[in-house]
């Protein structure tokens, strides 16, 4: 499956993005993750086939995953945004249900080419 991430941008802190990443073929699920300079990539949020969702506790409450499974694209609606949320943000996926382990980069086998993220103060 190949990934293409869209919708980063230069936002003010408190501002929203809404990221989309649209997959050539179905996946079950399907994940966002986040790289910062010099930082490990970390995990942001997750979605299943049937809509459960998980998120980091960085971003919970503020943030909300979403996909359209006839357009095989995955959402990340972001919201009150702060400096450190700037990072390259990819998206992921993976054909099979991975339980528990949503979190783990190791869990997808498809990643985009990122789409970067810049919150100002």
């Amino acid at each position: 499956v190949q990934l293409q991430a869209s919708g980063g941008g230069l936002v003010q802190a408190g501002g929203s993005l809404r990221l989309s990443c649209t997959a050539s073929g179905s996946s079950y699920t399907m994940g966002w993750f986040r790289q910062a300079p010099e930082k490990e990539r970390e995990f942001v949020a997750a979605i299943t086939w049937s809509s459960s969702t998980y998120y980091a506790d960085s971003v919970k409450g503020r943030s909300t995953i979403s996909r359209n499974n006839a357009k095989n694209t995955v959402y990340l609606q972001m919201n009150s945004l702060k400096p450190e949320d700037t990072a390259v943000y990819y998206c992921a996926a993976v054909e099979a249900y991975v339980g528990g382990s949503y979190y783990r980069k190791d869990s997808y086998n498809s990643w985009g080419q990122g789409t970067k993220v810049t919150v100002s103060s």
